[in-house]
């Protein structure tokens, strides 16, 4: 029986505005480039040192030698900075920039803000173009706020954690380039005991060609408090090579939660190549689910450090790689204190000679006894073309652990169609309800508007697809 061939529709995602900037940086990573994006800023010299002393590492750490091939990745015809508008962010859709505004409607933020969020941030190239935190919130001390007014307005608390402990400048190559480079993006911070009961939301758009995106996030839950942030990510198609090169940092204090959720839907002329990690005191929960796709080639490994007794860690996550695609994507949970636990499980679909690879990081080290972590990844491949790679490392330095790791790589099933279609569906729908049942448990998680965007990305859009 042939195989189905799944079709993404990326109408939505591939709408582009016509290019117009208030300001733009000269391709390529200079010094130059690094002093105008935090003058134009009016940052303070602390963050201007933290920038060059990024530019610096960057120029002097070499490109990764393992995971996908990054040599057609050219940093000199990337465009570090764009701002789209002179206006000020608005917090009301009205005052946002008509083009810029459909765009979002596209997307349908707005409708999602006005149903289910307490608040929204919207980025557009290199900056926030709309930012707006319901008043209920904020009367409780929530600060959902710009990357760069909060340096502005929080430059103590901000100082404390961007790029310290989480995150260091001098992580890896990438990390550096974000921290010459960084605009725009989500500061949060949940004082003591309170519980933000509504997500919070912040969509990031990269519109132009050559260009490269570096929002930072930076999300401090305090003790006993707890944050569900949203994050969206898109781009159009173009010929022309883009790097998004994020970063997140979170912070969960002593009893606090935090869920993190992501799709990220850039186009296959993107690089994605993001840093997330966080940080897990006593008796905290950190929950990362994410979804990624669109990219050509991504390298995304979600990290919870766990340094509090009983901090807990879940991921679960999907990478969908399609032609031309690599996606290489996993988890990383370090385990420095006693009694922590954590649960990763990860899925990838591969098809029309997509790759996919799992690739995660499991310590514990000496004297965190106690530790209860599993490992579960699920691979499905659609044709005979596509790979997927399972690449678990585990250093584990004590002998009183629990530790489980499970791997599985499997086809749609021709025996499972037959019996499908013998109940009456179409082969197309029972090729559907298969893939549907595989990213259950990734989708189930994810909030309404997001879960269906995930589905309609990945198994509903099977049209004419017979041959």
């Amino acid at each position: 029986m042939p195989q189905k061939i799944i079709q993404i529709n990326r109408e939505m995602f591939d709408h582009k505005n016509k290019e117009r900037f208030a300001v733009k940086a000269p391709e390529g990573i200079t010094e130059d480039v690094v002093r105008m994006i935090s003058k134009k800023k009016n940052e303070p010299d602390w963050m201007l040192q933290k920038r060059l002393r990024g530019l610096q590492l960057f120029n002097d750490m070499p490109l990764p030698t393992w995971g996908p091939d990054l040599s057609k990745l050219d940093f000199s015809k990337i465009s570090y900075y764009a701002q789209a508008d002179e206006k000020a962010e608005a917090n009301s859709w009205d005052d946002v920039p008509e083009d810029i505004k459909k765009t979002f409607e596209k997307l349908g933020i707005p409708e999602a803000e006005r149903k289910s969020l307490s608040g929204v941030g919207a980025q557009y190239d290199s900056e926030i173009v709309y930012h707006n935190l319901k008043k209920e919130w904020e009367e409780k001390g929530v600060i959902f706020e710009n990357m760069d007014i909060a340096v502005q307005k929080y430059p103590e608390l901000v100082k404390k954690y961007f790029m310290t402990s989480c995150v260091p400048v001098g992580d890896h190559k990438f990390a550096a380039l974000h921290a010459a480079v960084w605009s725009g993006g989500t500061f949060i911070y949940v004082p003591k005991n309170v519980q933000v009961t509504v997500p919070l939301q912040a969509y990031f758009r990269m519109n132009a060609a050559g260009l490269g995106q570096f929002e930072h996030t930076l999300i401090i839950v305090d003790k006993d408090a707890e944050v569900h942030y949203i994050e969206g990510c898109s781009a159009p198609h173009y010929s022309k090579n883009n790097l998004h090169a994020g970063c997140v940092e979170i912070y969960v204090h002593k009893g606090a939660r935090a869920r993190y959720s992501s799709v990220e839907n850039w186009s296959k002329n993107t690089y994605n190549l993001n840093t997330k990690r966080a940080v897990v005191d006593k008796n905290a929960t950190m929950e990362w689910v994410n979804g990624n796709l669109g990219s050509g080639v991504t390298m995304l490994y979600p990290c919870a450090i766990l340094r509090g007794e009983y901090a807990r860690a879940d991921f679960i996550g999907i990478a969908f790689a399609g032609k031309d695609q690599n996606q290489d994507t996993g988890s990383k949970v370090i385990h420095l204190a006693p009694n922590t636990s954590s649960t990763i499980k990860s899925k990838s679909i591969s098809k029309d000679g997509g790759i996919t690879t799992y690739r995660g990081l499991l310590k514990i080290i000496k004297g965190a006894k106690n530790i209860k972590a599993t490992v579960q990844c699920d691979a499905l491949l659609l044709d005979k073309e596509s790979k997927t790679n399972t690449i678990p490392y585990m250093e584990i330095k004590e002998h009183t652990v629990d530790v489980a790791h499970e791997a599985t790589v499997g086809k749609i099933s021709e025996d499972d169609i037959f019996y499908l279609m013998s109940r009456g569906l179409t082969e197309e729908d029972a090729r559907k309800m298969i893939v549907s049942g595989f990213i259950e448990p990734i989708t189930k998680q994810l909030p309404g508007e997001y879960a269906i965007e995930l589905n309609r990305l990945i198994e509903l859009e099977m049209e004419n697809s017979i041959g």
